[in-house]
């Protein structure tokens, strides 16, 4: 069995959320709530989140003191929020802002990773010093990316990597989190290994946290997973570059190596780790292009990559928007709309269907009809990407989609659209107010509505993808 020398091994731990199985839910979920939560007093702040969390499918009847290890982890992993315990405010971060706007789990999860490093404001202070007197400094998605990277040149063949490989030869080693061996080094060692057939450590807490990274990597879409082996994801290659070649460090800690200090100090900077991990956080940096992360290629089946790149002019004049979530959910639902339409044998009412400009302010994206008359249909769009397929099924509606549904009441409809690597998954809502009076959907006022329904009262609907008939 190979074993790290005792003098190089330090195991590395973290904050591991209790909802790990249902993070892209509850993370999606959280950001629209704190981003409807103005700066408060800290105790109030983590009253309105505790109370939402106790809302989540499932929560109800858990007790509360998971309810506030779940809110903790929330803060302390992620960065959602930044409390500010000297002024005795918390804000709402970025990351929360940018995921409720454009809904992009994928891009979160490479933030999360781009920032993410040992030592970290994450974790107690006790292990911050632990790490600290160690010489620890290691950003783990950076070089696993780089390990992995280099070998194909390497070795001139890919390399995947299992989660024992990664603890023992990567993760746990002092030679790479604090002394940051050369990559070449790594690769030879884990290709020695095999030929040896060497077996490794692979006990709970030994593997879990190093496991932990490679799965949020996997739902970053940096690495693909292949019968317990990970691999670089090969359409992610700028990002990965992104990752490898980056040089950001949060430096605030350095001062404290080779000396003696208190945790009063450590626990002094904690709050400019959380403005750390939600600084610099540009719109467009991993932005996921989604005509390439929902293809999917079946035997005997034309992926959806090719049919969408085929049909996008039918469908959107500017083919560049399909890069945004917003846009291109819109735009699969214009097709979704006119092919259903089609099939109903109405043509001659598809030019009745018409995306609404977002200036005209009038509380829905797309004006739609029945098809088997010109009753309107008007249509809010909601998209969500994530790697794994979302379960919870909720959305927001602003003050004023909220006011439209009100006012147009069964011509009113919310297309929930979900997509992932190997799902495209929508929900047809009718009346979503009239369904909150009757009971059937639920609705928490929150700057507008947060409305959630049960997959139980309704089933999803076949995306139409636009094919006109030449």
């Amino acid at each position: 069995m190979y074993q790290i020398p005792q003098k190089y091994f330090l195991r590395l731990h973290h904050v591991r959320p209790r909802f790990k199985d249902d993070v892209e839910n509850v993370l999606l979920y959280v950001a629209n709530v704190c981003t409807q939560l103005k700066p408060m007093a800290n105790k109030k702040y983590e009253q309105y989140l505790f109370n939402a969390l106790k809302l989540f499918p499932g929560n109800i009847d858990k007790a509360d003191k998971t309810i506030h290890n779940w809110r903790t982890e929330i803060a302390a992993l992620f960065g959602m929020y930044i409390e500010d315990k000297k002024l005795g405010i918390t804000k709402t971060g970025n990351l929360s802002n940018i995921l409720a706007d454009t809904s992009d789990l994928v891009q979160f999860f490479k933030y999360f990773l781009f920032k993410f490093q040992y030592p970290g404001g994450y974790i107690k202070s006790d292990y911050i010093t632990e790490l600290i007197s160690n010489g620890v400094r290691f950003k783990p998605a950076k070089y696993i990316l780089n390990v992995l990277h280099t070998a194909v040149a390497y070795i001139g063949k890919e390399l995947g990597l299992t989660k024992s490989e990664t603890a023992n030869c990567i993760f746990n080693d002092l030679r790479v989190t604090r002394d940051n061996r050369e990559v070449k080094e790594v690769v030879d060692l884990i290709v020695d290994n095999r030929k040896k057939k060497e077996t490794y450590i692979s006990d709970g807490d030994y593997v879990r946290y190093a496991g932990d990274i490679l799965d949020y990597m996997v739902l970053a879409n940096l690495l693909v997973e292949r019968h317990g082996y990970y691999y670089l994801n090969k359409n992610e290659e700028s990002a990965i570059l992104t990752f490898i070649n980056d040089t950001a460090y949060f430096h605030e800690y350095d001062k404290f190596y080779g000396k003696t200090f208190s945790n009063k100090e450590l626990n002094s900077i904690e709050n400019q780790w959380f403005e750390y991990v939600n600084a610099d956080l540009s719109d467009d940096l991993f932005k996921t292009d989604l005509i390439s992360f929902i293809s999917t290629t079946e035997e005997g089946v034309d992926s959806t990559d090719d049919i969408i790149n085929s049909k996008i002019k039918d469908i959107l004049e500017n083919e560049s928007n399909t890069k945004d979530i917003g846009d291109l959910g819109e735009t699969l639902v214009l097709g979704h709309e006119k092919m259903r339409v089609l099939n109903l044998g109405r043509e001659d009412l598809i030019h009745l269907i018409q995306k609404i400009p977002t200036s005209f302010a009038v509380g829905y994206d797309i004006q739609s009809v029945d098809g088997n008359s010109p009753t309107k249909r008007y249509i809010e769009v909601k998209t969500t990407i994530s790697k794994k397929k979302i379960t919870w099924l909720g959305f927001h509606l602003t003050p004023n989609e909220w006011d439209a549904a009100e006012t147009l009441r069964k011509n009113y409809y919310v297309y929930r659209l979900m997509l992932n690597g190997t799902d495209k998954t929508l929900y047809i809502i009718q009346n979503p107010v009239g369904l909150y009076k009757d009971d059937k959907i639920n609705m928490s006022p929150r700057n507008g509505a947060e409305v959630s329904f049960d997959e139980n009262m309704f089933q999803p609907t076949k995306l139409l993808l636009w094919k006109k008939s030449e």
